[in-house]
């Protein structure tokens, strides 16, 4: 990991981008690392383009907003548009396959994977489309160890809905190929 990972999670209100980057974050605080996790409210919660972001690095974070996040992740073309324009050179983009690529974004900088259908169809529940995300970015991203991740996961679900988070998890992974998470990450540095 480089120093430094300014990632922005987007998607509409009710989709549960807030809680995807609360859960990665929290990941980091369980590995050691250094996070800021930061949200929007507002009408965003009844259905308009909706995000949250999180900086995670090996050294103090000094600043704590994102400005030019090197991650995003987008569930709805909506926020892909709004988003794609904001990034540092070199990003990598995760996307939904529902959606379309904009001719801003370089090929070989986006994964196009099926989060909401795998939610749905895989899992058989459309609202862990948020966890579902969470395992198929960190495949990609490499951050933090299989157990890390379902402890940050079980800390910010409620009692019960564990089997059920741990197969959205696992789904996640599963989209992501170890070639696709080695160009994922070239592209991150």
């Amino acid at each position: 990991m480089s120093n430094r990972y300014e990632m922005r999670f987007a998607g509409s209100g009710g989709q549960g981008v807030i809680l995807a980057s609360v859960i990665l974050a929290e990941a980091a605080v369980i590995a050691g690392l250094n996070t800021v996790q930061s949200q929007a409210y507002g009408p965003e919660a009844r259905g308009g383009v909706s995000k949250a972001e999180t900086v995670v690095s090996r050294e103090k974070i000094w600043y704590s907003k994102v400005t030019k996040p090197n991650f995003l992740l987008a569930l709805t073309q909506a926020s892909l548009n709004a988003y794609s324009g904001t990034l540092a050179e070199g990003a990598a983009v995760m996307m939904d396959e529902s959606l379309s690529r904009p001719e801003n974004l370089p090929e070989e900088r986006v994964i196009a994977v099926p989060i909401l259908r795998t939610a749905r169809e895989k899992v058989g529940k459309a609202f862990t489309a948020n966890i579902v995300a969470v395992g198929a970015i960190n495949a990609a991203l490499q951050l933090f160890t299989d157990e890390e991740l379902m402890e940050a996961v079980k800390r910010h679900i409620p009692a019960g809905t564990e089997e059920i988070n741990k197969k959205a998890l696992e789904a996640g992974k599963e989209l992501i190929t170890p070639a696709q998470a080695q160009a994922f990450c070239h592209h991150l540095g």
